[in-house]
């Protein structure tokens, strides 16, 4: 009983806590806007500009402006989080704030795809399986590597590592109410996000009305399940389950 108890005291408080912080932050819902805008930009200059010899460099510009995007909305949730309150001062730095912690994960994970390809072409793995496992085990072990790397200040590597141990320690008090966010996410929108590193949700919307109320709704209830997720992260990693039941007594 202990372990159910637990697990409403502290979504109980981290609920509060995102409902006002999305209240009072409200613009971080119309950033998914601008990142879909830059995206469409860097594709059309990828296109233009990296032709012939030029391809070769294709990849790396694009995940050092992917990297910066996330950058940048990890760093507005680090303020939301912090100190409920974001400013266009945090939008411009956060561009490069964790610009190189992300682009080294990024650089891991193109490694560790080069080293399973070599695995599945020896094995004789099926491609297909291979890839569900290793989505499954990708969103499981590191689905709070996103609040590590902008809530605690550690080398990506060691980010990695520290993600893994949250899960294993946290495993029912994190997933379960994830589970729930993000199910409810695609009852409203009919969209599943399987990327850790989401920014927004790309809704497909055209330029109508209506799809533009559907957009933001379902943008605004991906800010608020990012925000909650960021403070039941601080939460659990700052605290024990001994340690929250003896101050929720007084």
């Amino acid at each position: 009983m202990d372990i159910i108890k637990d697990l409403l005291i502290v979504n109980r408080q981290t609920l509060k806590k995102s409902v006002k912080s999305l209240i009072g932050n409200w613009p971080i819902i119309f950033t998914g806007i601008v990142y879909t805008t830059i995206n469409i930009a860097m594709i059309s200059f990828v296109v233009t500009v990296f032709r012939g010899i030029l391809s070769i460099f294709a990849g790396i510009f694009i995940a050092i402006v992917s990297a910066s995007l996330i950058s940048n909305y990890f760093y507005l949730l680090f303020n939301i989080i912090n100190y409920n309150k974001i400013t266009f001062q945090d939008f411009k730095d956060g561009f490069k704030y964790y610009l190189r912690k992300i682009y080294m994960i990024f650089f891991f994970a193109w490694i560790g795809s080069f080293i399973l390809d070599a695995i599945r072409g020896l094995m004789g793995f099926d491609p297909y399986l291979l890839n569900i496992i290793i989505t499954l085990s990708i969103l499981v072990l590191l689905n709070a590597l996103p609040e590590t790397l902008y809530l605690k200040v550690l080398e990506p590597i060691d980010s990695i590592m520290y993600s893994i141990d949250f899960i294993k320690e946290n495993w029912f008090n994190w997933l379960l109410p994830n589970a729930i966010l993000y199910a409810v996410l695609y009852l409203v929108t009919g969209r599943i996000v399987t990327n850790i590193f989401a920014t927004h949700v790309n809704l497909g919307f055209g330029l109508d009305g209506m799809a533009w109320i559907r957009y933001l709704i379902g943008q605004g209830l991906f800010s608020f399940i990012m925000i909650y997720r960021g403070h039941l992260y601080k939460l659990l990693s700052t605290s024990t389950r001994r340690k929250r039941m003896f101050m929720n007594k007084f």
